[in-house]
């Protein structure tokens, strides 16, 4: 694994190869600039931040050619989409990965597929974590603020996270707050299996919604992953769902299964989702009926995803997660 390094004021690419942002949220954009430098960073706006047009930035080679261009600039140390969309699948075919040096890529939803495909052609570390539109707050809560942290790390190095004390549950663009979120509901990590669990492995997953269209292609190759950059270790997958029903949740994961992605597996993470039910069938028996095919720990509503705060997890990374009474915890080992 080749684990990237964020160094002290560091430079920021901001580009779009999903979603950009349409004029009547430029101030969103603004703001979060601003609250970069603030910060101590240097921030280059790509072209596609700006724009958005038929549910993306821009043309799919515009994307592919402005991201492809900020990961060989020397002077971009890392770089942070303003948020996911939709169609980030479709750059993948233009991008040269032989040509990707180690640089942090820091992101979620849509831009999960990007990541995942990233890492798993390159053996290079990728950050799911919030996107910039996340960090425009006056202040950050502690689970969110960790990015840095996390993203500081070096290798051969750990960094640990712990469970927060609330979650946000709706969305409040009307009434904003000064970190952005409104954590009201109370987190609470679930396990399928009573009693203490813990599991160690190596991180790979994101948003299932999209990630689910890698499976058969090349850019979904986790049985080479496994070969070439896991030194023998078991994957510990962690997903989100959010904007599926549980049927289609299932069906995504027992194709998942079909296609190998489970072998080797250590255990499965999910994050907070919605409990799309079709008539009876609720998101806990998607997870009971995974957890006796796998023979593997299940736990959920952790902090990862569209409900946040969400930590930072490191698709490379060897993790160990621990839920027991007195401590909800994820480290991760840059190895």
């Amino acid at each position: 694994m080749k684990y990237p390094t964020l160094k002290t004021q560091a430079t920021v690419g901001v580009t779009a190869p999903s979603n950009g942002v349409d004029q009547g949220f430029h101030s969103l954009l603004e703001a979060s600039q601003k609250r970069l430098e603030r910060d101590g960073f240097t921030v280059i706006m790509g072209e596609t931040a700006w724009t958005q047009t038929k549910a993306r930035s821009a043309t799919t080679e515009k994307r592919a050619s402005e991201f492809q261009t900020m990961m060989e600039n020397e002077a971009i140390d890392l770089i942070i989409p303003p948020w996911g969309g939709e169609l980030v699948i479709e750059i993948l075919d233009q991008l040269d990965f032989s040509k990707l040096p180690p640089k942090w890529i820091l992101g979620y939803s849509d831009l999960s597929v990007l990541l995942l495909a990233v890492t798993l052609k390159t053996g290079m570390a990728t950050a799911q974590g919030p996107n910039l539109l996340e960090m425009r707050g006056q202040s950050s809560d502690e689970i969110t603020a960790r990015w840095k942290e996390v993203l500081s790390t070096k290798e051969g190095e750990s960094v640990v996270q712990y469970a927060s004390k609330r979650y946000q549950k709706y969305w409040r663009h009307d009434a904003p707050t000064p970190w952005i979120f409104h954590l009201t509901e109370p987190t609470k990590w679930k396990t399928i299996t009573e009693g203490n669990v813990e599991i160690e492995g190596r991180l790979l997953g994101g948003c299932i919604d999209v990630i689910r269209h890698l499976v058969g292609t090349p850019y979904g190759d986790v049985a080479t992953f496994l070969k070439e950059f896991s030194k023998g270790e078991a994957i510990i997958w962690h997903f989100e769902a959010y904007d599926m029903d549980n049927t289609a949740l299932r069906r995504s994961l027992v194709q998942m299964r079909y296609a190998g992605w489970f072998d080797h597996c250590a255990g499965v993470l999910f994050g907070r989702g919605k409990n799309n039910a079709v008539y009876d069938y609720q998101l806990t028996d998607v997870y009971c009926e995974l957890a006796e095919e796998l023979n593997v720990p299940i736990i959920y509503d952790i902090d990862c995803g569209h409900f946040p705060p969400q930590m930072t997890l490191i698709n490379g990374a060897v993790a160990k997660v621990v839920v027991r009474d007195d401590e909800k915890s994820i480290t991760q080992f840059f190895i």
